[in-house]
């Protein structure tokens, strides 16, 4: 009998991804949709969208430039933010230095430069020295930084963001929620589509985005 129901069950989800498709997005193949949807930061007229990353994450950077792109050309109907990662713990360095940086409002500015430090220069940065000398390099005042690094604040946020993580059952990155309740990731949609070129992997994912966007509006 488990069997049977084994084999039923192989084959429904078979049936399912047949029909799976980039801009007609399947729940379970392109995206899920999470049990209970999360309070999205309100601005009128738009569709907040995160992307959950991480620094060193080189899929993240593979999707950094035509995510920044999308969320450009659709800045008229979305609300995106990036939000790192983070374990909670101060012994998080890449989620710590985010959540400095976005104590400090350097978050966007700085975002490109601290890719470029892990994924061009090959610079590991992964304890508090690392950071502060990243930081130093890149012109931060180092009495603010390590003012905000060691504050109560950024512990605090630390640990709110792990908590968000677990609300949206992220457990990897690049991982994008759209409008507090559908969930996506490049992996699902190549999974999900099976023949589809590598190459064609990210652009099918802007396509899902746009859909559950579309979805999310009416």
């Amino acid at each position: 009998m488990r069997r049977i129901a084994l084999s039923l069950a192989l084959a429904s989800l078979a049936a399912g991804n047949a029909f799976a498709s980039p801009s007609n997005p399947v729940n379970g193949a392109e995206f899920r949709t999470l049990q209970q949807a999360q309070p999205t930061q309100k601005v009128e007229g738009k569709v907040e969208v995160i992307e959950f990353f991480m620094y060193h994450c080189p899929a993240c950077y593979a999707v950094d430039n035509p995510l920044t792109e999308w969320a450009r050309k659709n800045e008229d109907k979305v609300n995106f933010r990036r939000i790192h990662l983070s374990s909670g713990e101060l012994r998080d360095f890449e989620a710590r230095l985010y959540v400095t940086l976005e104590a400090l409002q350097l978050q966007d500015a700085m975002y490109g430069k601290v890719l470029e430090a892990w994924h061009k220069e090959h610079r590991r940065l992964r304890s508090d020295e690392e950071n502060l000398n990243w930081a130093l390099r890149n012109g931060i005042d180092k009495e603010k930084f390590l003012s905000a690094y060691n504050s109560f604040g950024v512990a605090m946020r630390l640990k709110a963001l792990a908590r968000m993580a677990d609300a949206y059952g992220v457990t990897g990155t690049p991982t994008i929620v759209v409008n507090g309740k559908f969930v996506t990731e490049p992996q699902m949609v190549a999974q999900a589509n099976p023949n589809m070129p590598g190459t064609e992997v990210i652009p099918s994912s802007m396509q899902v985005l746009d859909a559950l966007v579309a979805r999310s509006r009416q």
